[in-house]
């Protein structure tokens, strides 16, 4: 017969083992993170050094629209196909070959003769913007696997903040990067960016993509209800996700797997929407503030955005530490809400002081609904994560892109509050729609539990002549 310790020392061994396992994990995605976060940086450097290349080479700001228009199209159709790509391919493949493409063409940009100038660029903007939709969705699906299930959330908060220190530091650099070296100096730092990004992915070991190997805990649902979905559904996705024909419907059913998961999808494109408003209106409303120098008020609104993106990034990691929970789906909703009002009030003409404050709570709000957003989508299966994740992209490049073109029509008629505000606004109300949505199934499940709870103390009397009651009258 066995001691009594020896059980408890095989628990500690396997803590012990997965303590170390956890930190190797971690320390590896930190890594990951700063791969990420330089190659971001060289993402926003060149969404202003490109847009102002463009312009002075063509003399006409139609070709900049133009060029934003095909950059996000070549999104929306990467983010169609990447679902089944992450089926055949390892995550790791595809976020190698996405920064390896991105420097590539960033390379044939440089080395362009004056006559392939307009060729080149087009090339630039289908390969940027399909690549960075691949190498975004790969790494968002495959967190789960890289760092597990209850790390979700601190994992999607670092890798958030390295992106808003990336687009702080690349618009803030970009006006004088380029004014002091030049456009072919820009391009050569950002190629060197997607290089670094890409030597990064290539030294780690990187877990994801294939179906994820049907390695995703089955039923690992949130709170919400969500991701519990049986083994054998998996497998089926997983062969529908590898037929060409059936990448649809797979990316559809991923929606279909938790209860609200489309309806949250649809809220992320109406708020994609919504971003582009704010995104044209700015510089307008900026110059009616000081139309000697505009950038002035742009930058320190993106600065002070960014600050309270980082600081609620910050407390959403803290919070996941010690309660080892996510902010759910509840915390997209209100989020959204707060976000969006947020951005309403900033083109209300209060004090600058005032503004930044707004500007403040809007950059925290819009952290705490990527993490949630984002963890939420997370708890699917493997198999469907990365359709689910694809389909998401898709919709936001659509409602941006979309957006891009209503809002630049609107501004030549309405002013920038009204604009934002309708804009906004509809985000608002699918956003109340929303948690109406997810309070319902909450009480759903509250309900269902206190019937099953009520159903087992009647089946466990003994008066009853069950079995429980049988064993206990026994005594």
């Amino acid at each position: 017969m066995g001691s009594a310790d020896g059980p408890k020392a095989d628990e500690t061994d396997g803590d012990t083992r997965k303590a170390r396992d956890t930190a190797v994990s971690e320390r590896r995605f930190r890594f990951l993170v700063a791969g990420y976060a330089v190659s971001s940086y060289g993402t926003f450097l060149n969404m202003v050094a490109l847009n102002l290349f463009v312009y002075e080479t063509t003399g006409r700001a139609l070709a900049m629209g133009l060029f934003m228009a095909v950059r996000l199209a070549s999104g929306f159709v990467a983010g169609l196909v990447v679902g089944g790509l992450l089926a055949r391919f390892s995550a790791k493949s595809i976020m190698l070959w996405a920064n390896v493409g991105q420097g590539a063409v960033m390379l044939v940009l440089i080395l362009a003769p004056d006559g392939m100038l307009t060729g080149a660029l087009m090339a630039v903007s289908v390969v940027i913007g399909a690549c960075g939709t691949l190498f975004m969705v790969a790494l968002r699906s495959s967190i789960p696997e890289m760092v597990g299930e209850d790390r979700r959330a601190w994992a999607n908060s670092l890798s958030i903040t390295g992106r808003s220190l990336a687009m702080v530091a690349g618009f803030a650099s970009a006006g004088v990067v380029v004014s002091l070296v030049g456009y072919t100096a820009a391009f050569l730092v950002d190629m060197a960016t997607f290089v670094a990004c890409a030597v990064t992915v290539a030294l780690l070991p990187i877990a994801g993509g294939k179906g994820a190997g049907g390695s995703a805990p089955e039923g690992s649902g949130s709170s919400e209800g969500s991701g519990s979905s049986g083994g054998s559904g998996a497998g089926q996705d997983a062969s529908a996700a590898k037929s060409g024909r059936r990448w649809r419907p797979v990316a559809f059913l991923a929606l279909a797997a938790a209860p609200g998961m489309g309806l949250m999808v649809a809220l992320r494109g109406v708020d994609a929407f919504g971003s582009s408003s704010h995104n044209a209106a700015l510089p307008i409303y900026s110059t009616s503030l000081d139309a000697s120098n505009p950038a002035v008020f742009v930058s320190a609104f993106w600065c002070v955005w960014a600050l309270g993106n980082i600081g609620a990034q910050q407390v959403i990691q803290r919070y996941a530490q010690r309660t080892g929970r996510s902010v759910g789906a509840l915390g997209f909703g209100y989020g959204t809400v707060v976000m969006s009002a947020a951005f309403i009030a900033a083109f209300a003409g209060f004090p600058l002081a005032v503004t930044a404050v707004i500007a403040l709570i809007a950059g925290a709000a819009d952290g705490l609904t990527e993490v949630a957003y984002t963890s939420h989508l997370q708890t699917l299966p493997a198999t469907l994560r990365g359709h689910a994740f694809g389909l998401s992209a898709t919709f936001e490049n659509l409602g941006f892109g979309v957006g891009m073109i209503l809002v630049a029509a609107a501004l030549d008629r309405f002013s920038p509050l009204a604009v934002v505000g309708w804009s906004h606004g509809a985000a608002i109300v699918v956003a109340v729609v929303f948690l109406l949505r997810v309070a319902g199934v909450r009480r759903a499940e509250r309900t269902g539990r206190a019937g099953l709870r009520k159903e087992e103390a009647v089946e466990g009397r003994p008066d009853r002549g069950d079995r429980d009651g049988a064993e206990v009258s026994r005594g």
